[in-house]
Protein backbone atom coordinates (compact mmCIF):
# COMPACT_ATOMS: atom_id res chain seq x y z
CA UNK A 1 0.00 0.00 0.00
CA UNK A 2 1.37 3.89 -0.59
CA UNK A 3 2.20 5.80 2.26
CA UNK A 4 -0.70 7.71 3.46
CA UNK A 5 -1.31 11.79 3.28
CA UNK A 6 -0.76 13.29 7.12
CA UNK A 7 -3.71 14.19 8.56
CA UNK A 8 -4.44 18.03 8.21
CA UNK A 9 -4.00 18.90 11.58
CA UNK A 10 -0.22 17.61 11.82
CA UNK A 11 0.37 20.22 8.14
CA UNK A 12 -0.92 22.96 10.08
CA UNK A 13 1.43 22.04 12.78
CA UNK A 14 4.00 21.45 10.77
CA UNK A 15 3.63 24.63 8.82
CA UNK A 16 2.25 26.79 11.30
CA UNK A 17 4.82 29.66 10.52
CA UNK A 18 3.92 29.44 7.10
CA UNK A 19 0.49 29.67 7.33
CA UNK A 20 0.72 32.76 9.84
CA UNK A 21 3.26 34.46 7.30
CA UNK A 22 0.24 33.84 4.74
CA UNK A 23 -2.85 34.64 7.06
CA UNK A 24 -2.51 38.33 6.43
CA UNK A 25 -2.73 38.07 2.68
CA UNK A 26 -5.54 35.94 3.28
CA UNK A 27 -7.56 38.25 5.38
CA UNK A 28 -6.74 41.18 2.92
CA UNK A 29 -8.92 38.58 0.06
CA UNK A 30 -11.16 37.43 1.99
CA UNK A 31 -12.41 40.80 3.64
CA UNK A 32 -11.66 43.19 0.84
CA UNK A 33 -12.49 40.64 -2.41
CA UNK A 34 -14.77 38.04 -0.85
CA UNK A 35 -17.13 39.62 1.50
CA UNK A 36 -18.07 42.57 -0.48
CA UNK A 37 -19.44 39.69 -3.28
CA UNK A 38 -22.96 39.95 -2.39
CA UNK A 39 -22.82 43.83 -3.41
CA UNK A 40 -23.17 42.43 -6.60
CA UNK A 41 -27.28 42.63 -6.09
CA UNK A 42 -26.84 46.20 -6.25
CA UNK A 43 -26.62 45.69 -10.29
CA UNK A 44 -29.93 44.32 -10.46
CA UNK A 45 -31.78 46.49 -7.90
CA UNK A 46 -33.34 49.92 -7.76
CA UNK A 47 -30.61 50.46 -4.41
CA UNK A 48 -31.35 52.90 -2.08
CA UNK A 49 -29.12 53.45 1.34
CA UNK A 50 -30.34 52.74 4.10
CA UNK A 51 -32.88 49.19 2.57
CA UNK A 52 -29.18 47.00 2.69
CA UNK A 53 -28.34 45.19 -0.50
CA UNK A 54 -30.98 42.48 -0.39
CA UNK A 55 -33.77 45.88 -0.62
CA UNK A 56 -35.45 47.13 -3.43
CA UNK A 57 -36.86 46.49 -5.88
CA UNK A 58 -35.70 44.37 -9.03
CA UNK A 59 -34.67 46.30 -11.97
CA UNK A 60 -33.11 43.38 -14.27
CA UNK A 61 -31.11 44.57 -16.79
CA UNK A 62 -32.22 48.04 -16.50
CA UNK A 63 -28.41 49.67 -15.33
CA UNK A 64 -26.32 48.09 -17.57
CA UNK A 65 -28.91 48.52 -20.39
CA UNK A 66 -28.61 52.27 -19.59
CA UNK A 67 -24.76 52.23 -19.57
CA UNK A 68 -24.49 50.36 -23.05
CA UNK A 69 -26.82 52.71 -24.52
CA UNK A 70 -25.50 56.22 -23.09
CA UNK A 71 -23.04 58.71 -25.26
CA UNK A 72 -20.07 57.97 -23.14
CA UNK A 73 -20.05 53.74 -23.57
CA UNK A 74 -17.39 53.82 -26.50
CA UNK A 75 -15.60 56.88 -25.11
CA UNK A 76 -15.42 54.86 -21.90
CA UNK A 77 -14.06 51.79 -23.70
CA UNK A 78 -11.64 53.09 -25.89
CA UNK A 79 -9.85 55.32 -23.04
CA UNK A 80 -10.49 52.45 -20.85
CA UNK A 81 -8.45 49.95 -23.55
CA UNK A 82 -6.04 52.39 -24.74
CA UNK A 83 -4.84 53.44 -21.10
CA UNK A 84 -3.96 49.95 -20.63
CA UNK A 85 -2.84 48.81 -24.16
CA UNK A 86 -0.45 51.20 -24.98
CA UNK A 87 1.79 50.74 -21.73
CA UNK A 88 1.12 46.83 -22.36
CA UNK A 89 2.85 47.25 -25.68
CA UNK A 90 5.55 49.47 -25.00
CA UNK A 91 6.33 48.96 -21.96
CA UNK A 92 5.99 45.16 -21.38
CA UNK A 93 9.59 44.61 -22.87
CA UNK A 94 11.19 47.61 -20.88
CA UNK A 95 12.00 45.32 -17.84
CA UNK A 96 12.71 42.56 -19.34
CA UNK A 97 15.42 44.09 -21.43
CA UNK A 98 16.69 46.14 -18.14
CA UNK A 99 16.70 42.42 -16.49
CA UNK A 100 19.28 40.90 -18.91
CA UNK A 101 21.55 44.60 -19.25
CA UNK A 102 21.85 44.45 -15.29
CA UNK A 103 22.89 40.89 -15.39
CA UNK A 104 25.45 41.78 -17.61
CA UNK A 105 26.92 44.21 -15.80
CA UNK A 106 29.74 43.10 -14.15
CA UNK A 107 30.58 46.20 -11.50
CA UNK A 108 29.21 45.70 -8.66
CA UNK A 109 28.44 48.75 -6.94
CA UNK A 110 27.38 50.24 -10.46
CA UNK A 111 25.02 47.32 -10.61
CA UNK A 112 23.64 47.97 -7.14
CA UNK A 113 23.11 51.62 -7.99
CA UNK A 114 21.17 51.09 -11.29
CA UNK A 115 18.94 48.51 -9.11
CA UNK A 116 18.40 51.48 -6.17
CA UNK A 117 17.68 54.19 -8.44
CA UNK A 118 15.08 52.46 -10.81
CA UNK A 119 13.23 50.86 -8.22
CA UNK A 120 12.82 53.50 -6.18
CA UNK A 121 9.98 54.80 -8.23
CA UNK A 122 8.20 52.17 -7.09
CA UNK A 123 7.68 53.11 -3.74
CA UNK A 124 6.80 56.51 -4.48
CA UNK A 125 2.83 57.43 -3.60
CA UNK A 126 0.83 57.73 -6.61
CA UNK A 127 -0.22 61.41 -4.97
CA UNK A 128 3.48 62.49 -5.11
CA UNK A 129 3.66 60.82 -8.80
CA UNK A 130 0.84 63.21 -10.04
CA UNK A 131 2.42 65.97 -8.09
CA UNK A 132 5.83 65.59 -9.61
CA UNK A 133 4.37 65.19 -13.58
CA UNK A 134 1.71 68.48 -13.07
CA UNK A 135 4.96 70.56 -11.71
CA UNK A 136 7.29 69.05 -14.17
CA UNK A 137 4.36 70.17 -17.20
CA UNK A 138 3.19 73.63 -15.67
CA UNK A 139 2.68 75.72 -18.52
CA UNK A 140 3.92 78.71 -16.39
CA UNK A 141 7.49 77.08 -14.68
CA UNK A 142 7.54 73.81 -14.96
CA UNK A 143 11.16 72.48 -16.26
CA UNK A 144 9.73 71.14 -19.68
CA UNK A 145 8.21 74.20 -20.57
CA UNK A 146 10.78 76.15 -19.63
CA UNK A 147 13.45 74.00 -21.85
CA UNK A 148 11.19 74.44 -24.64
CA UNK A 149 11.23 77.87 -24.48
CA UNK A 150 14.89 77.75 -24.37
CA UNK A 151 14.79 76.74 -27.74
CA UNK A 152 12.66 79.30 -28.60
CA UNK A 153 9.88 77.09 -28.70
CA UNK A 154 6.19 77.74 -27.76
CA UNK A 155 5.31 76.59 -24.44
CA UNK A 156 2.09 73.72 -23.89
CA UNK A 157 -0.35 73.29 -21.76
CA UNK A 158 0.32 69.51 -21.23
CA UNK A 159 -2.41 68.89 -18.41
CA UNK A 160 -5.37 70.35 -20.50
CA UNK A 161 -4.41 68.76 -23.59
CA UNK A 162 -6.01 65.85 -24.34
CA UNK A 163 -3.72 64.57 -27.03
CA UNK A 164 -1.39 64.69 -24.95
CA UNK A 165 -2.65 62.62 -21.86
CA UNK A 166 -2.03 59.24 -23.45
CA UNK A 167 1.23 59.74 -23.82
CA UNK A 168 1.83 61.44 -20.32
CA UNK A 169 -0.22 58.56 -18.46
CA UNK A 170 1.78 55.83 -20.64
CA UNK A 171 5.75 57.49 -20.27
CA UNK A 172 5.41 58.09 -16.33
CA UNK A 173 4.06 54.42 -15.53
CA UNK A 174 6.50 52.93 -17.73
CA UNK A 175 8.91 54.99 -15.29
CA UNK A 176 7.29 53.77 -12.53
CA UNK A 177 6.98 50.58 -12.39
CA UNK A 178 9.98 49.25 -14.89
CA UNK A 179 12.85 48.65 -12.33
CA UNK A 180 10.61 46.95 -10.08
CA UNK A 181 8.93 44.60 -12.73
CA UNK A 182 12.27 43.60 -14.11
CA UNK A 183 13.10 41.80 -9.90
CA UNK A 184 11.12 38.83 -11.94
CA UNK A 185 13.35 38.60 -14.67
CA UNK A 186 16.25 39.24 -12.75
CA UNK A 187 15.86 36.20 -10.13
CA UNK A 188 14.42 33.68 -13.38
CA UNK A 189 18.10 34.95 -15.40
CA UNK A 190 19.87 34.36 -12.05
CA UNK A 191 18.36 30.50 -11.95
CA UNK A 192 19.28 29.89 -15.85
CA UNK A 193 21.83 26.92 -15.72
CA UNK A 194 25.06 28.13 -16.47
CA UNK A 195 26.44 25.24 -18.26
CA UNK A 196 23.98 25.96 -20.97
CA UNK A 197 26.33 29.68 -21.37
CA UNK A 198 29.43 27.87 -21.14
CA UNK A 199 28.26 25.42 -23.87
CA UNK A 200 27.65 28.66 -26.16
CA UNK A 201 30.71 30.23 -25.68
CA UNK A 202 32.24 27.00 -26.37
CA UNK A 203 30.30 26.68 -29.76
CA UNK A 204 31.28 30.58 -30.11
CA UNK A 205 28.23 32.06 -29.88
CA UNK A 206 28.48 35.84 -29.54
CA UNK A 207 26.29 38.07 -26.77
CA UNK A 208 23.34 39.13 -28.88
CA UNK A 209 23.10 35.49 -29.95
CA UNK A 210 23.59 34.39 -26.15
CA UNK A 211 20.33 36.20 -25.32
CA UNK A 212 18.15 35.58 -28.15
CA UNK A 213 18.40 31.82 -28.42
CA UNK A 214 19.44 31.29 -24.56
CA UNK A 215 18.30 33.74 -22.08
CA UNK A 216 14.86 34.55 -23.83
CA UNK A 217 13.95 30.83 -24.72
CA UNK A 218 14.90 30.00 -20.99
CA UNK A 219 12.30 33.20 -19.91
CA UNK A 220 9.45 31.89 -21.82
CA UNK A 221 7.67 30.59 -19.15
CA UNK A 222 7.90 33.85 -16.89
CA UNK A 223 6.97 36.01 -19.73
CA UNK A 224 3.62 34.24 -20.81
CA UNK A 225 2.71 33.81 -17.26
CA UNK A 226 3.27 37.81 -16.44
CA UNK A 227 1.71 38.79 -20.01
CA UNK A 228 -1.65 37.04 -18.86
CA UNK A 229 -1.75 38.61 -15.51
CA UNK A 230 -1.09 41.54 -17.38
CA UNK A 231 -3.64 41.16 -19.81
CA UNK A 232 -6.31 40.08 -17.18
CA UNK A 233 -5.70 43.37 -15.52
CA UNK A 234 -5.98 45.20 -18.97
CA UNK A 235 -9.68 46.46 -18.24
CA UNK A 236 -8.04 47.86 -14.67
CA UNK A 237 -6.77 50.84 -15.58
CA UNK A 238 -4.89 52.61 -12.61
CA UNK A 239 -7.80 54.82 -11.14
CA UNK A 240 -6.04 57.02 -8.90
CA UNK A 241 -2.94 58.02 -11.23
CA UNK A 242 -6.09 58.65 -13.77
CA UNK A 243 -8.61 60.58 -11.43
CA UNK A 244 -5.68 62.75 -10.00
CA UNK A 245 -4.25 63.83 -13.57
CA UNK A 246 -7.01 64.12 -15.58
CA UNK A 247 -10.00 67.07 -15.51
CA UNK A 248 -12.87 68.17 -17.54
CA UNK A 249 -10.77 69.39 -20.44
CA UNK A 250 -9.24 65.78 -20.81
CA UNK A 251 -12.01 63.81 -20.59
CA UNK A 252 -12.49 62.76 -24.44
CA UNK A 253 -9.04 60.32 -23.97
CA UNK A 254 -8.95 60.41 -20.13
CA UNK A 255 -12.24 59.24 -18.65
CA UNK A 256 -12.36 55.47 -18.06
CA UNK A 257 -14.55 52.79 -16.72
CA UNK A 258 -13.03 53.14 -13.13
CA UNK A 259 -13.38 57.41 -12.79
CA UNK A 260 -17.12 56.94 -14.67
CA UNK A 261 -18.21 54.51 -12.02
CA UNK A 262 -16.38 56.71 -9.10
CA UNK A 263 -18.23 59.90 -10.68
CA UNK A 264 -21.52 57.85 -10.54
CA UNK A 265 -21.47 55.95 -7.55
CA UNK A 266 -19.99 58.13 -5.13
CA UNK A 267 -20.25 62.20 -6.32
CA UNK A 268 -23.82 60.92 -8.13
CA UNK A 269 -24.95 58.57 -5.43
CA UNK A 270 -26.59 56.61 -8.61
CA UNK A 271 -25.07 53.15 -6.70
CA UNK A 272 -26.79 50.46 -8.48
CA UNK A 273 -25.96 52.05 -12.10
CA UNK A 274 -21.98 51.92 -11.08
CA UNK A 275 -22.02 48.58 -9.50
CA UNK A 276 -23.72 47.52 -12.81
CA UNK A 277 -20.57 49.39 -14.72
CA UNK A 278 -18.11 47.94 -12.55
CA UNK A 279 -19.50 44.53 -12.96
CA UNK A 280 -19.96 45.09 -16.52
CA UNK A 281 -15.66 45.80 -16.43
CA UNK A 282 -14.74 43.02 -14.50
CA UNK A 283 -16.75 40.44 -16.48
CA UNK A 284 -14.60 41.82 -19.64
CA UNK A 285 -11.04 41.57 -17.75
CA UNK A 286 -12.29 38.22 -17.12
CA UNK A 287 -13.55 37.10 -20.85
CA UNK A 288 -9.88 38.83 -22.09
CA UNK A 289 -8.02 36.77 -19.55
CA UNK A 290 -9.90 33.30 -20.15
CA UNK A 291 -9.09 34.21 -23.93
CA UNK A 292 -5.24 34.86 -23.47
CA UNK A 293 -4.80 31.86 -21.29
CA UNK A 294 -6.72 29.63 -24.22
CA UNK A 295 -4.64 31.09 -26.67
CA UNK A 296 -1.09 30.50 -24.78
CA UNK A 297 -2.72 27.23 -24.17
CA UNK A 298 -2.79 26.10 -27.92
CA UNK A 299 -0.27 27.91 -28.70
CA UNK A 300 2.67 27.72 -26.34
CA UNK A 301 1.30 24.80 -24.21
CA UNK A 302 1.57 26.92 -21.40
CA UNK A 303 -1.21 28.50 -19.29
CA UNK A 304 -2.31 29.71 -15.46
CA UNK A 305 -4.65 26.82 -15.63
Amino acid sequence: MGDKKPPLIKLIRRDKLLLLMFLPVFLYYFIFCYLPMPGILIAFKNFTPGHGIFGGDWVGLKWLNQFVHSRYFWRLLRNTFLLAFYPLVIGFSIPILFAICVVEIKNGVFKRFAQTVTYLPHFISTVVIAGMIINFLSPTDGIVNTMLASFGMAKINFMMAPEWFRSIFTVSGIWQSFGFSSIIYIAAIMGIDQEMYDSGKIDGVNKFQEVWHLTLPSLKPTIVILLLLSIGGIMSVNFEKVYLLYNGATYETADVISTYVYRQGIESQNFGFATAVGLFNSVISFILVYAANQMSRRVNDMSLW
